[in-house]
C-alpha cells in the first residue's frame, strides 16, 4: 500500500527523490481515470469507456479485461502503449486536501524512489522547494483543476441519457465471459437529439468527450491481440511493442 506524507521543509529538506522508471505500481490498474484535456490524445491508441466511481460517472482508459489486469504495462515494467495517462505522470506524488481545505503535495515514502541518495532535492538551501518539486506541483494542479470540470460534462451526458452499459465480452477457456462496470456513448439516442438538447451539452463542452469516446472504441481489437500476446510472452516482452506504431510517452509533466 502507498505511504504519502506531506512534504514538509522539516521533514524533506534532508531527502531526495528520483523520477520512476518502471511502471510496476500501476501493473494491476485494469483502468485508469482520464480528464478532458487529455481524452484527445487517449483516444487516438487506446479505449475509453466510462465508470462509475463515487455515484459518478467519469471516463477512463481500459487497460485491461480483468480485475489486476494492466495489459499496457510490461513484464519488465515498461509502459508499452502510444499514450500515458496523466494519472501516472506525477506518481511518486499526489495532491491531498488538508482539513483547512489547502492543498498538501504528498509523496509515496515506501515508493522505493525517496532517500538521502536520490537525483531530486525537495528543497534548495535557501529553504524553498527545488525547481522539479515545483514542476510536480504544477502539474498535479493542472490535472486536479481539469479533474473537477470532467464530472460534469459526464453529468450532462447522463442527463440526456447517452451513458449506456457498454456489453463488451472476451473468450476465456470455460466459454465467453462478460465484463461488467464498463459504459460508453449510445449513439442511437445521441442522434435523436433534438437542436436544443444538443446545444445544452455543446454549452457544458461534452461533445469532445462524446466523440473521443466513440472514437476510441475501435481500439478494443488492438487490446484483445496484446492481451493474447501478454499469454504466449513471458521472457521476450520486447514483442509486446509491435502492436503499437509508435514508442511510449516518456516521463513529462504536462499534457502534451
Amino acid at each position: 500500500m502507498p505511504n504519502y506524507q506531506a512534504i514538509t521543509k522539516n521533514d524533506f529538506a534532508h531527502l531526495r527523490w528520483k523520477r520512476f522508471d518502471s511502471y510496476r505500481f500501476a501493473a494491476q490498474d485494469a483502468v485508469a481515470p482520464l480528464v478532458a484535456q487529455e481524452l484527445a490524445r487517449a483516444c487516438m491508441s487506446l479505449p475509453i469507456a466510462f465508470i462509475r466511481q463515487n455515484e459518478a460517472f467519469i471516463p477512463a482508459v481500459l487497460q485491461g479485461f480483468k480485475p489486476g489486469q494492466n495489459l499496457l504495462v510490461a513484464p519488465d515494467g515498461r509502459w508499452i502503449g502510444p499514450y500515458t495517462p496523466a494519472a501516472y505522470r506525477g506518481y511518486p506524488f499526489a495532491l491531498a486536501q488538508a482539513a483547512d481545505d489547502q492543498l498538501v503535495l504528498c509523496v509515496d515514502t515506501d515508493s522505493g524512489l525517496v532517500g538521502e541518495n536520490e537525483q531530486e532535492a525537495f528543497f534548495e538551501d535557501t529553504g524553498e522547494p527545488a525547481k522539479p518539486l515545483k514542476d510536480v506541483l504544477s502539474f498535479l494542479r493542472q490535472v486536479r483543476n481539469n479533474r473537477e470540470l470532467t464530472p460534469g460534462m459526464c453529468a450532462a451526458l447522463e442527463a440526456h441519457g447517452l451513458i449506456v452499459p457498454w456489453p463488451l465480452k472476451i473468450k476465456t477457456e470455460s466459454g465467453e465471459q462478460a465484463i461488467q462496470g464498463l459504459y460508453r456513448i449510445d449513439e442511437e439516442a445521441l442522434n435523436a437529439l433534438d437542436r436544443d438538447a444538443f446545444d445544452a451539452l455543446r454549452q457544458t463542452g461534452a461533445l469532445p468527450l462524446i466523440y473521443c469516446q466513440l472514437l476510441s472504441m475501435q481500439h478494443i481489437q488492438t487490446l484483445g491481440k496484446l492481451a493474447e500476446a501478454h499469454a504466449k510472452v513471458t521472457s521476450a516482452p520486447a514483442s509486446l511493442d509491435t502492436l503499437f506504431g509508435e514508442d511510449g510517452d516518456t516521463l513529462k509533466f504536462d499534457f502534451h
